[in-house]
């Protein structure tokens, strides 16, 4: 299969030799320009789909938020996790996990959702907020939820402190705009 790639021109063929060892050189293969190529064009498709889906993300959390009181924590809270794990890109993710720490966030008193959206008011768009929202909603939640959050909410914390370091600028923007409008 190798061989083939390196027929079609995806890989250069190289010989190496390792630092302070004696023998022969070993082959390796590297991505040729062609397939490093192939792989950015592959990147941006993935990101404009990306643009086109956003508005039906965006409109399904918010139809999903407004349910809460209506339909119950539990369903909402299912329909959020089963939304998570097939998240298409990185931004879609993080959506989905506001909403989902949004969701338990309503079912809170108003006056907790008043000091989230009085903070939001105060402090500066971009990944700043974004952390400093995600690390205040769920310490509030954690504290009124208790037992209730299990290892799958500390799991889905570290996926989207990951994926909010590979954000780009333009994903930032609509997650910190879908925040700031779901809080309103």
């Amino acid at each position: 299969m190798v061989k083939g790639l390196e027929k079609l021109g995806y890989l250069i063929r190289d010989s190496v030799l390792s630092p302070g060892a004696v023998g022969r050189s070993q082959v390796v293969f590297i991505p040729s320009l062609k397939a490093i190529r192939l792989f950015e064009q592959k990147r941006v498709e993935k990101e404009k789909a990306w643009e086109n889906e956003w508005p039906e993300v965006k409109a399904k959390i918010l139809e999903a938020l407004d349910r809460v009181k209506s339909q119950g924590l539990r369903e909402i809270v299912q329909t959020f996790l089963h939304e998570l794990v097939h998240a298409g890109s990185r931004a879609a993710f993080g959506a989905w996990f506001f909403g989902l720490l949004l969701a338990y966030l309503r079912q809170l008193d108003r006056k907790t959702e008043a000091l989230i959206r009085n903070l939001l008011s105060h402090v500066p768009a971009g990944r700043t907020c974004l952390a400093l929202l995600i690390g205040t909603v769920f310490g509030i939640v954690a504290q009124a939820e208790g037992r209730d959050l299990d290892l799958t909410m500390a799991e889905l914390i570290g996926r989207y402190v990951q994926s909010m370091v590979e954000l780009t600028e333009q994903e930032v923007r609509l997650l910190d705009d879908f925040l700031r409008e779901a809080c309103l």
